[in-house]
């Protein structure tokens, strides 16, 4: 870390976090399934075009992740999360690694005073532990079912992100492992 986020933390704990945003919605994903021989699985499916957003920063250090559900990926939708990040944690400094999307960069973002960022290289999604997150949450919430309102979708959603922010273990198992190659990346 650079000598500027060590100034910026004034003494404070400074905490490290991935950031990254998903859409989920009431398009279907099919998933294999299982079922007795000779039966065949029927999954119902839907091609609906309606979405909702996930946002989550987690610390793969100490499993501590914090999520939210937004409407849509802009630079107002990220002051929020912003915003609620600062006052999670208001006694640490967070340097927050996310990727290059504009709406991270816009003039308009407020980032607060106890926030840093740091940067991925561009399209390298693979250097972002929050991406197993997502993986996790559409494997064990959202796979084979179809949902009659986007209503439906953000109170599963909201049910699978709390899950998941309440099990420190499963945050650290998921995303523990890669932040390394990430930090190696961003170093050089």
């Amino acid at each position: 870390m650079g000598p500027e986020i060590v100034e910026a933390s004034k003494g404070r704990p400074i905490r490290l976090m991935f950031e990254d945003e998903a859409r989920f919605g009431r398009i279907t994903d099919p998933r294999r399934c299982w079922a007795p021989f000779p039966m065949r699985p029927m999954v119902a499916c839907a091609v609906v075009r309606e979405f909702t957003y996930a946002y989550a920063a987690v610390c793969p250090f100490d499993g501590v992740m914090d999520s939210l559900v937004l409407p849509e990926v802009s630079t107002q939708c990220m002051n929020i999360f912003l915003g609620e990040l600062s006052e999670r944690h208001p006694d640490d400094h967070i340097v927050l690694v996310l990727d290059g999307a504009g709406w991270h960069k816009a003039n308009a973002l407020q980032r607060p005073k106890n926030i840093s960022f740091l940067f991925l290289p561009p399209y390298s999604p693979e250097l972002n532990p929050t991406e197993h997150i997502w993986d996790e949450v559409r494997e064990k919430h959202f796979h084979n079912e179809v949902f009659r309102t986007l209503s439906a979708v953000e109170d599963r959603l909201v049910d699978g992100l709390s899950q998941m922010e309440s099990s420190p273990e499963l945050i650290k198992n998921l995303t523990g492992w890669s932040w390394i190659v990430g930090l190696n990346l961003i170093a050089t």
